[in-house]
């Protein structure tokens, strides 16, 4: 694997906040330079751009400024959010030609509306992999995102564009929905911040569904501070994303995993894992073991609840418009045609007993969070679904998915940071979840990684 050269780091929030404010960076001039940005793009990652709105936007939260109105770290910050988000007079379209007709939307969601009220600038809609249904971001009715450190390999999905944003230097926020892996994969391939809040933290109102059970939605930012920062506006619509704060990672009791289901299959993921690890040994952090003998049972019902609830969704469409989904999109849909209702029922049972193990193992470990790969793999070439890793073929899908879609299942707090890439060749992301923390736990721990 090889890797572009150094790209431009994505803005930092912190940074952005203090130029605005102080008068050194007007919105207008930020926003214009975001659009210039964005429209250069050559990695597929924007889908719409509404110029003209995120330019009036721009230029009234100008003119708040210079009335001593500041509305907190995100006024005048231009910010772009997945094709799957309403956004009004703009149209929802998913990344599929079966809503390539849809109108402009008239209402949008809670998340959306925060942003607007924390003086965020909607600059436009980003790629996603088709309706949500794939960890690649190669599937869509605009083709394939493209990853900023090397255009022949995938971004990751669904999430894709929003990392790809980030990643080459365009936005430093962006939004994303994660229902097994969309906004940790991508963040993880393309090497940025990517949080999936607590199940239920955040609204899904107002956006495309995937599985209404295991949706999330989340954010992508270049730096942990940043994600913080968003975290902090984003929830606190409803009063909530308190969590518990810690000076560094000293006293943090973290879990690692040993048993086969959670290594990765590139060795370098794994070495990037245990190099994490010991620098939080470092930091003071303790560290354990937490076995679970509930983990490839627990897995294996991600797939019956999310299937019955995506094939829910879209099966009149699919009748009636088959065509203009991609063959693939459409291929994975048919085969859930015929799964028997008590199949989806079974899973959903298991689901609550088997998280509940989980819950217990770590409780028994007390450990506060739990590190790990992101991905068993990084990102491989656009289209191909097997790769060879030490003479074995490796199923691409399901190891994007696999270290991930537990934690939707649990619904657990997770971000995936960049990890040490030991062969200078793709990045590669490790995981840190919530047991005891939550999202600004995780945060924090995250933090502590990067600076180190």
């Amino acid at each position: 694997m090889t890797s572009s050269s150094p790209l431009p780091a994505a803005p930092s929030l912190r940074d952005l906040s203090l130029a605005i404010r102080s008068g050194e960076l007007s919105p207008i001039e930020h926003v214009r330079d975001v659009l210039d940005r964005l429209r250069a793009d050559d990695h597929n990652a924007v889908v719409t751009l509404d110029e003209e709105g995120a330019l009036r936007q721009a230029a009234a939260l100008t003119e708040e400024l210079a009335a001593g109105t500041w509305r907190g770290p995100l006024h005048g910050v231009a910010v772009g959010v997945k094709d799957l988000f309403d956004v009004i007079g703009l149209p929802t379209r998913a990344g599929s030609n079966v809503l390539a007709d849809a109108p402009p939307a008239t209402t949008e969601g809670p998340v959306v509306t925060r942003l607007r009220e924390a003086g965020a600038v909607i600059v436009g809609k980003l790629h996603t992999h088709e309706f949500a249904y794939g960890p690649s971001g190669d599937v869509s009715a605009s083709g394939p995102a493209r990853n900023p450190h090397d255009p022949e390999r995938i971004t990751g999905g669904s999430s894709s564009g929003s990392a790809v944003a980030v990643a080459a230097g365009h936005l430093p926020l962006t939004l994303g929905t994660d229902t097994g892996a969309s906004v940790r994969t991508p963040a993880a391939l393309c090497g940025v911040i990517g949080l999936k809040p607590t199940l239920g933290r955040l609204s899904t109102e107002g956006v495309f569904p995937l599985s209404e059970t295991c949706d999330h939605v989340g954010l992508l930012t270049g730096d942990p501070h940043s994600a913080g920062v968003a975290w902090d506006v984003l929830s606190r619509a409803d009063g909530t994303g308190g969590g518990i704060q810690l000076p560094g990672v000293s006293g943090v009791r973290v879990g690692v995993l040993p048993d086969p289901y959670w290594q990765a299959a590139d060795p370098v993921i794994n070495a990037g894992v245990a190099a994490a690890v010991e620098r939080l040994q470092k930091g003071g952090a303790h560290v354990v073991e937490v076995r679970t003998p509930m983990i490839d049972e627990l897995a294996a019902t991600y797939s019956e609840i999310v299937g019955a609830e995506a094939y829910a969704t879209h099966a009149d469409r699919l009748a009636q418009r088959h065509d203009d989904y991609q063959p693939f999109t459409a291929q994975r849909l048919e085969a859930l045609a015929d799964q028997p209702a008590r199949a989806y029922v079974d899973a959903l049972r298991a689901r609550r007993r088997l998280s509940a193990a989980f819950r217990v193992s770590c409780d028994a470990a007390g450990v506060d969070v739990l590190v790990l790969a992101t991905t068993r793999l990084r990102a491989t070439p656009i289209g191909e679904r097997k790769v060879e890793i030490d003479g074995e073929a490796v199923p691409v899908w399901s190891s994007l998915l696999a270290l991930t879609q537990p934690f939707n299942l649990t619904g657990w707090p997770a971000v995936s940071v960049p990890g040490a890439v030991s062969d200078g060749g793709m990045p590669l992301g490790v995981q840190i979840v919530g047991v005891r923390l939550e999202e600004r736990g995780v945060l924090r721990v995250a933090s502590a990684l990067t600076r180190s």
